[in-house]
């Protein structure tokens, strides 16, 4: 059955007076999700002494949102462009809002790890919604290029302001204001999205590719599930490999599925072309090397210098303001330049910043070596964040925007995933063999702990150097898209 034409609410040719109202309402409702990929790390221990969690589960009250919101970001991505992405914008604030203020009232870890899966599921709704939303609401490639910039330095900025807020709120108010938080946030950017953002959508005839959005999110969430328990478990043991397996067959079916169907849940076609394909594995990449680093940075501060939760949040400030200067500069330069030189000079300065961390002692300087190389990788951070957004959306066709956006947001969870459970195994086991080199059967000195804690540390970020370094060279090699591309093509639905 073929689609009927396409219609975009907001067109090339005129301007929404109203876009960069519209950009602060998205930025307010982007803030508040990537804010919650990591503000719950710093209050966990206060949460599991209130609700008695055992050591075990943990990693649930983190690995429960990434788990729902890495395996449903296809099919949110999907229901924006059908059902319309404003629509399914507010749909995703109202329940992320609502998920939030459970997960603030829990009683039990069943209930608060049930709430962070419920806002991993409006979250996966809600932001390919926003990503779409400005591709179709900014047509002019310079003001485009700066609402990604904004977009991007949130992107950057938020997994380091949820420690620094989550270190605040729990110190001075109480662990669950972590959750709270998210609540007055989602209702604000509702409420300015009213008046403010306009409407976009696909019109075709609604037919869901219900089997592809099934076997996707299933394999999605058998794979991260997985590596989250072989990050516990041990790669070799039974259920993470099993669940790896199964969600790799599944995936496998999921392609199958999607070049024999009439509406495919992921066009083939946003992997066949070259641009899209280097911003998705460069944001594989990126995710992989560079997200174990704020959870590894976490445990130097507190376990080996003793830091409290909020002096280790603001020990990550420099980054913050790092990525907010580069990714607006990067804004700035992005129709000069072109996206190829801004991801792949960034991705070779995260990749020292990171080289320069595995080099830690439990005796080195914050001041003289910690926060140089987190403000190496932050001012490389912002150009790649940009670029990739942009990237990602370049001479996109309207119908597939949301999709091409949830591919981008799913690399990245996926990719984050994955990254954190491998660094963490290499960590854990360079530590242990540390050791055993130098304990010689003894206790271990707790100079001796915190030596060998440094030293695992040091080699989970060589790992993520390394992919942070591969990462801009399959861009610069895959993504030849320059400055020209970028100004022949200024509106969202040009053709292919």
């Amino acid at each position: 059955m073929s689609a009927a034409p396409e219609r975009n609410v907001v067109h090339a040719e005129v301007a929404d007076p109203r876009r960069w109202f519209a950009l602060v309402v998205i930025a307010i409702a982007q803030l508040m999700v990537v804010l919650d990929s990591s503000i719950v790390n710093i209050a966990l221990p206060h949460a599991a002494r209130a609700l008695s969690i055992a050591p075990k589960n943990y990693q649930w009250a983190v690995t429960a949102y990434l788990l729902t919101f890495g395996g449903f970001l296809l099919l949110g991505g999907r229901v924006g462009d059908y059902l319309g992405r404003k629509k399914a914008f507010q749909i995703g604030l109202l329940g992320f809002a609502l998920a939030s203020l459970l997960g603030g009232f829990a009683v039990n870890q069943a209930m608060l790890f049930g709430a962070r899966g419920l806002q991993g599921i409006f979250g996966a709704l809600l932001t390919p919604a926003a990503l779409s939303l400005i591709s179709v609401t900014f047509t002019d490639s310079k003001e485009r290029a700066k609402a990604f910039g904004v977009y991007g330095a949130l992107s950057g900025v938020g997994a380091a302001i949820g420690l620094i807020a989550g270190g605040l709120l729990t110190q001075y108010l109480n662990w669950r204001w972590c959750l709270f938080v998210n609540t007055p946030m989602a209702l604000i950017a509702f409420t300015l999205s009213i008046p403010n953002v306009r409407e976009s959508k696909v019109e075709v005839r609604t037919k869901y590719d219900v089997p592809g959005a099934l076997t996707v999110t299933a394999g999605m969430l058998a794979i991260v599930y997985g590596v989250s328990q072989a990050s516990t478990d041990g790669w070799g043991s039974r259920t993470p490999l099993t669940f790896m397996c199964g969600g790799g067959f599944l995936l496998v079916v999921f392609f199958l599925i999607e070049q024999r169907v009439s509406s495919p849940l992921l066009p083939m076609r946003l992997l066949t072309n070259r641009y899209r394909a280097a911003a998705y594995l460069s944001q594989l990449l990126l995710a992989f090397g560079l997200y174990g680093m704020f959870l590894f940075m976490t445990f130097y501060f507190q376990t080996v210098h003793g830091y409290s939760a909020v002096k280790s949040g603001l020990c990550f400030l420099p980054f913050s303001l790092g990525v907010i200067i580069s990714a607006t500069t990067a804004s700035q330069l992005l129709p000069k330049f072109g996206p190829r030189p801004l991801a792949t000079v960034g991705s070779f300065m995260g990749s020292l910043g990171l080289l320069g961390l595995s080099m830690l002692h439990p005796e080195s300087s914050y001041a003289l070596h910690v926060m140089p190389c987190l403000l190496m990788m932050s001012l490389g951070m912002g150009g790649v964040f940009v670029s990739l957004s942009s990237t990602a959306l370049f001479n996109i066709e309207p119908r597939d925007t949301g999709a091409a956006s949830a591919v981008l947001s799913t690399t990245q969870q996926i990719g984050g995933s994955f990254g954190t459970a491998i660094q963490n195994t290499i960590a854990v086991s360079g530590a242990a063999s540390f050791l055993i080199v130098n304990a010689h059967g003894e206790r271990p000195t707790v100079q001796l702990a915190h030596a060998a804690l440094v030293h695992g540390f040091g080699q989970a970020f060589r790992f993520g150097s390394l992919m942070l370094f591969v990462g801009g060279l399959s861009f610069f090699f895959i993504a030849n898209v320059d400055r020209h591309h970028l100004k022949q093509h200024d509106g969202p639905s040009a053709a292919h």
